[in-house]
């Protein structure tokens, strides 16, 4: 199999945690681009997490515009040919389809795996064994869409779940189910049954061939695809476009829970992940790892979490 294609979604503006950003640089910047850990910001871990998998060549990192100043730097070994520039910020169903358009013109019949860059991966080798066990099931399954499922260690209504269904049987392969249901940021009472019945945390890591979830698009978000085509084909028109014909939607709520039948989800477990998405999400990770959160009030936040 040819190495697969990373790309990496870094366009999100991580309001939930400007708190602890200002605190740490100065300046409200999206999280994925602070120096939260080891002094290296998300996206960079990200993108040395990519680069164990795959070459620089095959990473794409996509970014906002207004996020180039800070962005540029974190890049290390990617080249201005890496980097996909969005006018701004759509949400992650612009993210994706923006990324997919510009792929499908490199390499149109690629495996990709999806990697947001604003989380958290204690062991790294652990992570990349799953990504590696879904790029293998994704060439067994090439019309499938496999998404990393957490196992759980408690009921967090912060993070989105995924509802393992019947057990796929694939040869030497383990954990790997039809997907039931989503839920999205449930209440507790919701979260702790979830996690009762086996719910996952939906990762948002994804893995799959390009052609099949393009097909998938054509079908049910056209119009989306076909402005995203577009300003791939004429860059000139960007701003327009993203100003009249790119509305905002999300990949999981409006893509993927869709369509169930066409996803799996691959059981993980032992790999540290966390979705640093509020300042107490950040400080219980702090917490396990023995560190000192690098902000003010750190302790009351940790003792929150």
């Amino acid at each position: 199999m040819a190495d697969p294609w990373v790309l990496i979604l870094a366009g999100g503006d991580g309001t939930r945690l400007q708190v602890v950003t200002r605190a740490i640089t100065g300046a409200p910047i999206p999280k994925q681009y602070c120096p939260l850990l080891n002094g290296r910001s998300l996206l960079e871990t990200t993108i040395a997490r990519a680069l164990a998998l795959t070459p620089p060549a095959r990473v794409l990192v996509v970014v906002n515009r207004d996020h180039l100043p800070v962005a540029t730097p974190q890049l290390g070994p990617l080249g201005a040919a890496n980097v996909l520039v969005q006018p701004r910020n759509r949400d992650t169903g612009p993210g994706v389809a923006f990324s997919l358009a510009h792929l499908a013109r490199r390499d149109p019949a690629a495996a990709c795996v999806v990697f947001p860059s604003d989380h958290w991966i204690t062991d790294r080798r652990a992570f990349l064994a799953y990504v590696r066990e879904a790029l293998r099931i994704v060439a067994r399954l090439p019309a499938r869409v496999v998404l990393l499922g957490v196992e759980p260690d408690r009921p967090e209504p912060g993070f989105g779940y995924i509802e393992p269904g019947a057990a796929v049987r694939i040869p030497d392969t383990a954990g790997v189910h039809r997907v039931a249901a989503f839920r999205e940021k449930p209440t507790r009472a919701d979260a702790e049954a979830l996690v009762a019945r086996g719910g996952l945390w939906n990762s948002f890591v994804m893995v799959f061939r390009l052609p099949a979830v393009l097909r998938l698009l054509t079908r049910l978000r056209p119009a989306d695809l076909q402005a995203m085509q577009a300003l791939v084909s004429r860059p000139a028109l960007a701003d327009a476009l993203y100003e009249h014909a790119v509305c905002g939607w999300n990949f999981s709520a409006d893509f993927l829970a869709r369509i169930p039948r066409h996803l799996v989800v691959l059981r993980t477990a032992g790999t540290g992940w966390s979705d640093w998405g509020t300042p107490e999400a950040v400080a219980r990770t702090f917490a396990l790892l023995r560190r000192r959160p690098p902000w003010p009030d750190a302790g009351s936040r940790t003792a929150v979490a």
